[in-house]
C-alpha cells in the first residue's frame, strides 16, 4: 500500500475551500488529512508529524527545511476582518496587549506594527482559551484570529484589522499561511495537490451552500470576495519576504 501524505490544515472558514477541494478531488486517496489550529500546523511540521501543512508564515521560520509548494495562500490586500487587535480604549491608551495562543504569525505581524508602524512599546501576555471574552478590558486589548472575530464585531468600540495596518504602513499584502511540505515532495504530487487546491476556489457556490448555516450571521459570500485573497502572487510574496526581513529585524532588537 503506498504511504499516504500527511496534510494539515487550519480548521477556520477561510480554509474551506481548500478543505473542499482536498476532499473532493483526485488527491484525496493520497493524503491523510487532519484539522488543526495554525499553531498546532506549525509543530506538526516542525516535529515531523505532518508532510504538508497550511502554515503560518512565521512557522517557517522554526523549520529546518521547507518548501513553498502550490500557487496559493491565505492572504488579504487591506482588511481580512478576521485577525484584529480588539481594545475598549485606542491604540494610544493601550498598555497591555493579550496575545492569541492559536497564531504566532498573527502575534508576530502585531509585534512588528508596534515597533515599525505604530511606534509603541506595550507589555505582552500569554492567553488560553476563551480570553477574548473575559480578559480584554479598560487598557488591556487582544490580538484575535479566526471564526472567534465574527463575534467580537460589536462587542468592541475599537476593532484595528492587521491585515488593514499592515497594508497601510507598506502598501503590500499580507500572507497569513502559506501551503509547505518539510521536505521535497514530487512534482506529480504537487500538481495534482495544487489542482485540489484550485478546484476548492472554484467551487465557492458549493461552499457557501455548505457553510452559510453553520455561519447564520455572516455575510461568507462578502468574505471571500472582499477580505481572503488566495492567490500567491508576485505581490503577496513580496510581502511575505517583507514580513519575515521585519520579524527578523524584530528578533535582532529584542535580543539585545
Amino acid at each position: 500500500m503506498m504511504k499516504k501524505t500527511r496534510v494539515s490544515i487550519v480548521s477556520y472558514l477561510n480554509s474551506k475551500p481548500f478543505l473542499y477541494g482536498l476532499q473532493n478531488s483526485s488527491v484525496a486517496k493520497e493524503i491523510d488529512l487532519s484539522l488543526d489550529i495554525p499553531s498546532k500546523v506549525a509543530a506538526k511540521l516542525s516535529f515531523n508529524l505532518a508532510d504538508v501543512g497550511l502554515i503560518p508564515v512565521a512557522g517557517l521560520i522554526d523549520l529546518d527545511e521547507y518548501h513553498v509548494i502550490g500557487d496559493y495562500c491565505i492572504g488579504s490586500v487591506g482588511k481580512v476582518k478576521t485577525v484584529v487587535l480588539a481594545s475598549d480604549v485606542p491604540l494610544q491608551q493601550v498598555e497591555t496587549i493579550l496575545m492569541d495562543y492559536q497564531s504566532r504569525s498573527s502575534v508576530l505581524l502585531a509585534k512588528v506594527l508596534a515597533k515599525f508602524y505604530w511606534k509603541k512599546s506595550f507589555i505582552w501576555e500569554n492567553t488560553c482559551n476563551d480570553f477574548q471574552n473575559v480578559s480584554i478590558k479598560e487598557r488591556t486589548a487582544g490580538i484575535v484570529i479566526g471564526d472567534r472575530v465574527f463575534d467580537l464585531e460589536n462587542k468592541f468600540r475599537y476593532i484595528y484589522d492587521l491585515s488593514e495596518e499592515w497594508y497601510n504602513f507598506t502598501q503590500l499584502p499580507f500572507v497569513f499561511a502559506v501551503w509547505a511540505a518539510n521536505k521535497k515532495v514530487s512534482e506529480t504530487f504537487e500538481n495534482a495537490f495544487n489542482s485540489a487546491l484550485s478546484f476548492g476556489i472554484k467551487n465557492m457556490e458549493a461552499i457557501l451552500g455548505l457553510e452559510q448555516p453553520n455561519y447564520p450571521n455572516v455575510d461568507i459570500a462578502g468574505y471571500f470576495a472582499q477580505n481572503i485573497s488566495f492567490e500567491l502572487d508576485n505581490k503577496k510574496r513580496a510581502g511575505m519576504k517583507k514580513f519575515l526581513e521585519l520579524a527578523q529585524k524584530l528578533e535582532l532588537v529584542e535580543l539585545q
